[in-house]
């Protein structure tokens, strides 16, 4: 348990200093004053002011805070700082300081996966088959184990992953595939078929398939500077969309809620990618960022996208949201996350007792 502890403080700790430091960072830019700097919320174990900001750690580790003059509208104001004042400043810096928090948390997530890719590159199944499964395309098109998939439809196969991808997005058109065999070049054509399978949901999906597994065998690929960014903020944007996806499942009762999970569940979690090395460990924080990102974007008061929702109101009608709506939206809101925290404290409990 004192493991999995240490390795949820550095998570969380990474994430928050992060998030906050976007804001940190965006205030800053459009000469806005930050009063306090926070990892954590309660009280301050450590404290030290640079310039007018006061940098602390605070002694419960689930989150974190910028301070900034004027945050809050109405807010009293020394008029020798009017200049510095959040609420003074336009919509659009308003905005940028708001969106900067999850914006870095994408951009943490894609440093993470640039780091890797850069350093350790990549390892990919090698496009060799090793089971020809019965009664399927491939069988009755005559290829065997041990054969190695050079090309389909004269798109170059790489990898075994190249393979799976070029037949799912071929939508079950005829497939010309070049194959070597023991020194020799050759081809077969073949219609793969469609068949029921379980998406990462557990839902039942159709895909087109030809029959055949690989070998399980890899080859490491080194990548260069361009490469290695592309494919980062290409997998980022993948765990973008799986994870709007996944929330939007589960509104919708097509996902179970019993997968949301809290600081428990992070900390086990965290505590076994630990164990599993420090690559592993440092991708589980990543996917993390991310979701941190999004769930910061949900149009909810309180959360950094309420507040962005309150700005595009503005923009909009051409005057900001009451003072007296704003704060009965903010005490939903905040009731709304109590509740959710409650729930998935539920959850890792239920889960720590079967487990």
């Amino acid at each position: 348990m004192g493991h999995s502890a240490v390795a949820f403080v550095v998570v969380i700790g990474v994430l928050v200093f992060c998030h906050e430091l976007g804001h940190f960072l965006a205030a800053r830019l459009c000469k806005v004053g930050v009063d306090v700097f926070s990892l954590g919320f309660g009280p301050k174990l450590f404290k030290k002011k640079y310039g007018r900001t006061e940098y602390c750690v605070s002694a419960i580790p689930l989150g974190g805070y910028v301070k900034m003059v004027g945050e809050e509208p109405g807010a009293t104001i020394d008029p020798a700082d009017a200049s510095l004042s959040f609420t003074n400043k336009s919509l659009a810096q308003k905005s940028i300081i708001v969106a900067a928090g999850p914006a870095f948390n994408f951009f943490l997530a894609i440093f993470i996966f640039y780091m890797l890719y850069q350093f350790s590159g990549i390892y990919m199944a090698t496009p060799v088959i090793g089971k020809v499964l019965d009664n399927t395309p491939a069988l009755g098109a005559g290829l065997k184990p041990g054969d190695i998939i050079k090309e389909i439809n004269k798109k170059s196969i790489e990898s075994f992953e190249d393979i799976s991808r070029v037949i799912s997005t071929g939508k079950g058109e005829e497939l010309n595939i070049v194959i070597q065999r023991g020194g020799q070049i050759t081809g077969v054509r073949l219609v793969p078929e469609k068949r029921s399978a379980k998406n990462v949901f557990g839902e039942d999906v159709d895909k087109y398939v030809i029959g055949i597994h690989g070998t399980g065998e890899t080859f490491h690929r080194s990548l260069n500077p361009l490469q290695a960014m592309g494919r980062s903020i290409s997998d980022t944007y993948g765990l973008v969309k799986l994870t709007i996806l996944s929330v939007v499942k589960m509104i919708s009762g097509s996902v179970s809620s019993d997968n949301l999970g809290g600081p428990l569940m992070i900390a086990q979690m965290a505590g076994e990618q630990a164990k599993a090395g420090l690559v592993n460990f440092v991708w589980f924080i990543a996917l993390l960022s991310v979701n941190l990102g999004i769930i910061n974007l949900f149009p909810i008061p309180v959360l950094d996208g309420g507040h962005l929702l309150f700005f595009g109101i503005e923009a909009v009608t051409g005057k900001s949201v009451s003072e007296k709506l704003r704060e009965k939206l903010v005490q939903f809101g905040a009731a709304m996350l109590v509740a959710l925290m409650v729930f998935v404290f539920y959850n890792d409990i239920v889960r720590m007792i079967n487990g």
